[in-house]
């Protein structure tokens, strides 16, 4: 299993940015997929969730109506735009991907969101 993030970047607040992960190693459509961050000193959290399908999602509050996740299991990737970013989102992002009782992680994306 091989998860590689990518589309991380410096933003300005407000400004949009979307990451991707890439995966190989598995069967791609069959397997829910989340988004987490972690900040400097703080604990690594839950973002975003899509299930195998792409038809259902779920957010962490404070990114909903401004974050949006997305799959293409055709290209085995999945997404996350943002939106109307902050400076409380600057993390280092991660795709993570639960297959037979072990957790998967990529090597995280940083997004610095600074004017």
């Amino acid at each position: 299993v091989q998860l590689v993030e990518s589309g991380g970047g410096l933003v300005q607040p407000g400004g949009s940015l979307r990451l991707s992960c890439a995966a190989s190693g598995f069967t791609f459509s069959n397997y829910d997929m989340r988004w987490y961050r972690q900040a400097p000193g703080k604990e690594r959290e839950y973002v975003a969730y899509i299930n195998g399908g792409g038809a259902s999602t779920n957010y962490r509050d404070s990114v909903k109506g401004r974050f949006t996740i997305s799959r293409d299991n055709a290209k085995n990737t999945v997404y996350l735009q943002m939106n109307s970013l902050k400076s409380d989102d600057a993390a280092v992002y991660y795709c993570k991907v639960d297959r037979l009782g072990r957790a998967y992680w990529g090597q995280g994306t940083q997004v610095t969101v600074s004017s």
